[in-house]
């Protein structure tokens, strides 16, 4: 089993988990350190939990406990690949919730838990992480409400609230270059990571990791109409880690890739009418 630390803060810690096992290797008895839940990307493995015993697929969940012995097997495929969330305690006290509900060893493939799964998959492979601790709790608290049957609570930002969502939209637009993590602004607000999410996503419209990457977009387009600094330059300024992810995400915004719309804003408008006569 081979496992790499994808993303760390003090709430969440996403990793990458890796086994080689082969049918007929002998198992052995392992201990959750605390709650997870990890998500089953790839292949397949059997579970022993509390007198229980689960076979688990692509888009399954592996629910952990603090201090409960688990046993994994593979009995029918060799190895597997799972993207797995770990949480602090006080988030799990945050989400609310029947605590029993992290007992249950496995989740089945469920529509409502695989799609978040994907995403964070999706957000994984990129080279930038972040916005992964923002998918962890969102998967934390589908997992909770799925599990117990309670539906998912919705955030009634009170007006201090709303006060505190827009304050820190603008600390993030002031900072965007950094790398924001979803702790970093709730720090700045002065709330949990978990309630900052939730607060701000009800206000704003978005969650705070979009809100960053559409700042620095903005930024991105205001400095290719104005300036003649190099594309790589600018993706580098504004807090890309690397042009690829730049191209990508501005061509999907923009419908154009960055060197065509620095053109469009100088007055080279047939790339965008080109583009419009093709829908």
């Amino acid at each position: 089993m081979t496992a790499t630390v994808l993303f760390e803060s003090r709430s969440v810690t996403v990793s990458d988990f890796r086994c080689a096992a082969v049918p007929g290797e002998r198992p052995y008895a392992e201990h959750f350190g605390g709650y997870s839940l990890s998500y089953v990307r790839k292949g397949s493995f059997g579970c022993h939990h509390r007198g229980r015993f689960f076979e688990l697929v692509t888009g399954a969940l592996l629910v952990g406990h603090p201090g409960d012995e688990f046993m994994c097997t593979h009995d029918h495929v060799c190895g597997d690949e799972c993207l797995s969330f770990s949480f602090d305690a006080s988030v799990i006290d945050e989400i609310g919730g029947n605590r029993r509900a992290w007992q249950s060893g496995a989740m089945p493939p469920l529509p409502e838990l695989m799609v978040l799964g994907e995403l964070a998959q999706a957000v994984a492979a990129r080279d930038q992480t972040l916005g992964l601790d923002e998918v962890g709790h969102l998967v934390a608290s589908r997992f909770v409400a799925t599990a117990t049957g309670r539906p998912e609570r919705p955030a009634r930002p009170n007006l201090r609230d709303r006060r505190r969502a827009v304050e820190s939209a603008l600390w993030i637009d002031d900072n965007a270059e950094r790398d924001i993590e979803l702790a970093d602004a709730a720090r700045e607000a002065g709330v949990s990571a978990f309630h900052f999410l939730r607060l701000f996503a009800a206000t704003i419209g978005v969650t705070p990791h979009q809100y960053l990457i559409r700042a620095r977009l903005r930024r991105a387009a205001r400095r290719l109409g104005d300036e003649d600094t190099p594309v790589t330059d600018i993706a580098y300024d504004v807090g890309f880690a690397d042009l690829s992810n730049f191209t990508r995400t501005f061509t999907r915004a923009a419908g154009v890739s960055p060197l065509k719309f620095r053109k469009a804003s100088r007055g080279e408008r047939k790339i965008f009418q080109e583009r419009l006569s093709r829908h």
